[in-house]
């Protein structure tokens, strides 16, 4: 972040300040039902309250057609729930650009703020349009980028805008990139990653990075699967990508020859059905049933990826171990998650996405080191990719 000026760097006093926030939260009807993501942008917001700027908040809410108005994406609810959590006048602007925009910003007092409607009900967002990149530009007189779990799409509000404004980044910003830049170039060992989730293709280019940077790589999830077919063993109707078998075997060689244990589970939780009422038992990876699937790691697997975390200075964990939403298989994930918040001699790092809402489901949020906001941006920036949000701020 040495190249990169900060929102502190920033004299907001009286200034109109356009900051790009991630407050793509879920709703049910009205009712902010986790506001995880907004509470993470409130350290950048009351320290613009705090010093009298004139805060233009902008973000995304889903994934509307880009033609309009659309109820069940308006951000209005958002800002009638931002308004119980700051100390200031939170105003909403149904327009993202244009007069009503401009008129809402003008009437703004030092230290209020204004939260523009859903940027993406205009197609010219999400394709980077100049002209909208500057419509936007022209409601202020600087941007501040704080909206992390954005910062891999090159769109107008987190990319085009620092074009035509002097760009900062803000305290999650700031935080986040840190965060991981740190475990990656310099960690504490040792250094083991947790990985779950669906599929190996969507993994592949993590897993290829960590195992350049980790000392033990553990594998859960659907995708453990994947890799157990290229071991040799039948896996009965679990998920598992045929096409991705000698890709995983070439990951396992890899990690060998680099000296990084990969951990796989030895024995598994299997189901008749995808349902939480599904008749189950609990086998080894080598007596997987024809007929059934697996939808957790087993409790001897869990135990040993306790071990494996309890012994780690620095952890990583992107993925859970199971499908945890169904209560009959998430004790991989919620054994994982304790292990983890157990070892207070460790930094542990939650990359975002699904491993964020388990760890929240088990009440563990409050004992980890750092929770990602961005799933998706924490997984590129763990794989080495450059994030548009962060380099237009260079």
């Amino acid at each position: 972040m040495s190249s990169i000026k900060t929102y502190t760097d920033a004299d907001v006093k009286g200034k109109r300040v356009l900051v790009r926030v991630d407050f793509n939260v879920p709703l049910d009807g009205e009712i902010v039902t986790d506001d995880t993501r907004i509470r993470a942008a409130l350290p950048t917001i009351n320290y613009l309250i705090d010093e009298g700027a004139k805060i233009i908040l902008c973000s995304h809410l889903g994934r509307p057609e880009g033609i309009g108005y659309e109820k069940d994406f308006s951000l209005k609810p958002v800002a009638q729930y931002l308004s119980s959590v700051v100390n200031t006048p939170v105003f909403f602007s149904e327009d993202t650009i244009g007069e009503k925009a401009h008129a809402a910003v003008d009437a703004l007092s030092d230290g209020e703020i204004v939260l523009l409607e859903n940027l993406r009900f205009d197609k010219r967002e999400k394709k980077n349009d100049p002209e909208f990149a500057k419509e936007l530009a022209s409601l202020a007189d600087l941007y501040i980028n704080d909206a992390f779990g954005a910062a891999h799409r090159a769109h107008a509000s987190t990319a085009g805008v620092a074009s035509y404004l002097p760009a900062y980044a803000g305290a999650l910003m700031t935080k986040e990139v840190t965060t991981l830049t740190s475990m990656l170039d310099n960690p504490k060992r040792p250094f083991v990653a947790i990985l779950g989730g669906s599929k190996v293709s969507d993994k592949v280019a993590v897993i290829d990075a960590l195992i350049d940077k980790c000392d033990t790589l553990i594998i859960g999830g659907g995708m453990c699967f994947t890799f157990l077919v290229a071991q040799g063993y039948k896996v009965g109707t679990s998920l598992m990508e045929k096409d991705w078998v000698d890709r995983a075997a070439q990951m396992l060689d890899k990690a060998e020859k680099a000296g990084v244990s990969i951990l796989l589970p030895s024995d598994v939780v299997c189901a008749d059905a995808f349902a939480n009422d599904a008749n189950t038992v609990t086998c080894s990876v080598s007596e997987i049933p024809e007929d059934m699937m697996g939808l957790d790691i087993g409790p001897e697997t869990t135990e040993f990826y306790a071990h494996a975390i309890a012994g780690a200075k620095t952890v990583f964990w992107n993925g859970p171990m199971g499908v945890f939403e169904m209560s009959s298989f998430e004790a991989g994930t919620k054994g994982v998650a304790m292990a983890a918040a157990s070892n207070k001699e460790a930094e542990t790092i939650i990359g975002g996405g699904d491993s964020v809402a388990a760890v929240n489901k088990f009440n563990l949020g409050d004992q980890m080191t750092f929770i990602s906001t961005g799933g998706g941006a924490s997984m590129e920036l763990v794989q080495g990719e450059a994030l548009p949000g962060v380099e237009a701020l260079k």
